[in-house]
């Protein structure tokens, strides 16, 4: 096996790319199987010579037929890499040869597909001991049992990597099936959560000592994790943020708000059409990896309305406001669902669209004044700050800048907003970045749950009539009779079963509609698909959620997310979601099951020197160790009093109520002749109030 180690030194790279013009199936030398599909992602590699098949149980049973190891290559439309490869070996017909010849070659977009690419990613893990990106390449035997998996090759290396796969299959099978074995073993294991029948021990002191080790890692400088890359990672600072409201840690506030200002000041935000890029290269957030994916987005969106509720930083509100702009005008499908993602590339050039030599800025600009304030504020130079050009970004206040022109603030930002208005306008006419227009359930759910927020932080009703859009679509389009839920939606078409990220992140954002609509049809969805993730997901045994469904077919593991990441994990967004919907709906079992959830984890979370890969899971421990309170407003002034409460930053606490008292147990009774609050925590109720202001009082941690 010592052959395997050699390609394991393969650089490992977590980049990404490029998505497919679309052109008439005749004009093209070759087709196959990918032709069918509806994903941007396939539909790029439906013409390359090599006979990529998707994944289906029909393509496995081929396999098995005809003896011939899988390829698995999996990627996603807005990677770089994958486009590198696919360029240089995917449609080179050689290559194909041999991949069509010795191999039953299978295309996955990691997007529609996470279930199978974390199988396979997780085998790259155990067999290279290294970080994997994508594109990923795992070969397999004809059962699916993985022998090995790497990222990019150039097209040299990959021919190596396939003739040692050709030629080991052929004369030593007895040492790849023992490998095999092996190495699925160690998938079917890794990240597995014992069943702690301990009884549950949450304490104030020991989240302190995971906040301070959280906050160990954190560059108190520039923001962000210590080093470079840096990736935004949301959830980490919105468990900073409600760390700081809750226990008054005023390091866990300097971090968040030193983040959020450094990332709207770099280059990883777009100063012209607002949004952000997935990450950036360096560690100062001015070379962004440019692609821009909705879930950044709609995660960011959320993290600045929250930090905008409890700072009121015009800063952040302009960042909201230019981010859902960009979301509006380049994410959004017509009957109100959201696009998955933007190339970094465009005309085969990483960034191509977003870059700017200052000769271009000064021409345009024209008035050599305003030309001067603008590249100094946003450091443009002659000789470029990023490969011979510009990559816009900032480095100082408003108020220095205006000081050091002898403008007013108000002169300063008049200029600037009409030079990005000129600029903006001419780069319009720039061929754009590839779109990838499927719409995925789950990362609508964290968009939506960003509109929501935004609606709370800014009082915008547009940002309502989006969110019920929105909301609207997803259930006429993903949701079925029976509270199935599919992932994917492009053109016209939804065919792939939701996966536990689906559900939880959905049934996240029907119930905060809920919360900001006091319509209960949303907070009903939301119980509806909790019921059906206990049905057709939970494992009674480990007290946790499978990431797939028991109606589907079985992969050779069955994988439980446990850890968060730059999505917060499946698991913890359910052990979060049953312990909401637990307070609304006084359901016991829902409220003890987030409570082993969580006390499954405790052990981790307590001792893991990286907690930041659990910060939804935090989020849930401070709120078992500060129980949330809970809100009830009632009578003809409920909405417009829930509107004023809402405005401001309150992460431990749940609204209910309406102008009558519905179906909540906890609504019960309350209904009085004036517009009344109810502040209660645990069932137990203060005396109501008539005031907004009063009953924020009461809402303050204690």
């Amino acid at each position: 096996m010592k052959q395997f180690a050699v390609y394991s030194l393969v650089l490992m790279l977590l980049l990404a790319c490029n998505a497919p013009n679309s052109t008439a199936q005749s004009e093209h030398a070759y087709t196959n199987a990918l032709i069918h599909e509806s994903s941007p992602y396939l539909l790029q590699h439906a013409h390359n010579p090599v006979n990529w098949n998707p994944w289906k149980a029909e393509v496995l049973e081929r396999a098995q037929k005809e003896d011939k190891m899988l390829l698995i290559s999996v990627g996603y439309s807005a990677c770089h890499w994958c486009h590198v490869m696919e360029h240089e070996s995917f449609e080179d017909t050689t290559v194909a040869r041999i991949m069509n010849e010795h191999f039953i070659p299978i295309k996955i977009d990691r997007e529609e597909r996470p279930d199978v690419d974390d199988v396979y990613m997780s085998a790259c893990h155990l067999a290279t001991n290294k970080s994997c990106g994508w594109p990923l390449n795992a070969f397999a035997l004809p059962d699916g049992r993985p022998v090995w998996a790497g990222t990019y090759f150039p097209k040299k290396g990959w021919m190596e990597v396939l003739t040692y796969f050709v030629d080991a299959y052929q004369k030593d099978r007895s040492k790849m099936e023992e490998y095999a074995t092996q190495l699925t073993q160690g998938v079917q294991t890794s990240g597995q959560v014992q069943f702690n029948s301990s009884a549950p021990d949450f304490s104030a002191e020991k989240l302190e000592t995971s906040t301070k080790n959280f906050l160990s890692t954190i560059d108190m400088q520039r923001g962000g994790r210590k080093g470079a890359p840096k990736f935004p990672m949301p959830n980490n600072y919105q468990y900073l943020l409600k760390s700081h409201y809750q226990t008054g840690n005023t390091k866990a506030l300097d971090a968040v708000l030193t983040t959020l200002d450094n990332m709207a000041f770099g280059g990883i935000y777009d100063h012209l059409g607002g949004g952000f890029a997935r990450y950036s290269v360096d560690d100062r957030w001015h070379v962004p990896h440019f692609e821009k994916m909705l879930y950044d987005n709609g995660q960011l969106v959320s993290l600045y309305a929250q930090a905008y509720q409890l700072t009121k930083k015009p800063l952040y509100k302009q960042v909201l406001v230019e981010t859902l702009d960009f979301i509006e005008r380049e994410l959004t499908h017509p009957e109100g669902g959201f696009y998955s993602s933007l190339d970094a590339d465009s005309e085969g050039v990483e960034g191509k669209f977003y870059v700017w030599s200052k000769s271009e800025i000064d021409s345009l600009l024209g008035d050599e004044q305003t030309a001067k304030i603008f590249n100094d504020y946003y450091q443009v130079s002659e000789r470029g700050n990023w490969e011979h050009t510009n990559i816009l970004y900032r480095h100082a206040e408003n108020t220095k800048i205006a000081e050091k022109y002898s403008i007013s603030e108000a002169e300063l930002v008049k200029l600037l907003s009409d030079a990005k208005a000129t600029l903006f306008e001419v780069r319009s006419t720039r061929i754009r970045p590839g779109l990838d227009d499927k719409v995925l359930t789950a990362w609508n759910g964290l968009m939506l749950q960003g509109y929501i927020d935004a609606y709370k932080a800014l009082g915008d009703e547009k940002y309502l009539a989006t969110a019920l859009k929105n909301a609207n679509f997803l259930t006429n389009t993903m949701l079925q009779s029976d509270h199935r839920l599919n992932r994917n939606f492009k053109d016209g078409k939804s065919v792939i079963n939701a996966f536990l990220d689906d559900y939880a992140l959905l049934m996240q954002a029907f119930t905060s509609l809920y919360e900001v609509t006091f319509e209960e049809k949303w907070l009903y969805e939301a119980r509806d698909l909790l019921d059906y993730t206990l049905a057709h997901f939970y494992d009674s045994e480990t007290g946790l959620f499978n990431y797939t469904s028991d109606l589907d077919p079985p992969l050779i593991a069955q994988k439980q997310e446990t850890s968060d990441n730059v999505i917060p994990g499946s698991n913890s967004m359910m052990a979060r979601n049953l312990h909401r919907l637990g307070l609304y709906f006084y359901n016991s079992d829902y409220l003890g099951k987030a409570t082993q959830m969580l006390n499954n984890m405790s052990s981790t979370l307590e001792t893991s020197e990286s907690p930041s890969f659990y910060s939804n899971w935090l989020q849930l421990y401070q709120d078992m160790v500060q129980p949330p309170y809970e809100v009830a407003i009632l009578g003809e002034e409920a909405a417009a009093k829930r509107d004023v409460l809402m405005q401001n930053y309150l992460p431990n606490a749940i609204l209910l109520g309406g102008k009558d008292e519905g179906t909540l147990e906890l609504l019960k009774n309350k209904l009085q002749d004036e517009s009344m609050i109810y502040v209660c925590q645990n069932k137990v109720c203060n005396l109501p109030t008539t005031d907004v202001s009063q009953a924020l009082k009461q809402l303050l941690p204690k």
